[in-house]
């Protein structure tokens, strides 16, 4: 298994059809999905990119090697995979809350 993250709103992953394989936006817009390699990058992607969104959080552990779609480190030496398609149900292998405090800081991810 080769494990990633993915943050995603609570609101978002409720909203998508669990029979079907998940996309986001960002394959439309950029031709990938974000990941991050390990919960402290997770978080630090997090705090650089949503602290102002209020939204709650989500982070899935996708097995990259379970994937049907094309994934690679476009950034040589940084955590951050890119998959080139959608993302299969079953190489989602968990799905944890992420924490955060009354000022919209990211904590970390909750405990299993």
């Amino acid at each position: 298994m080769r494990p990633t993250f993915h943050l995603i709103p609570v609101a978002v992953w409720s909203d998508a059809d669990p029979d079907a394989p998940l996309a986001r936006d960002s394959l439309i817009d950029e031709g990938f999905i974000h990941c991050t390699d390990g919960p402290d990058a997770l978080i630090a992607t997090a705090e650089r990119h949503y602290r102002a969104d209020p939204r709650d959080f989500l982070a899935l552990t996708i097995d990259l090697d379970a994937l049907s779609s094309p994934w690679r480190f476009d950034d040589p030496g940084k955590p951050y995979p890119h998959i080139y398609g959608l993302i299969d149900r079953v190489a989602i292998v968990q799905i944890v809350s992420v924490n955060r405090a009354a000022d919209g800081r990211f904590l970390g991810l909750a405990d299993p």
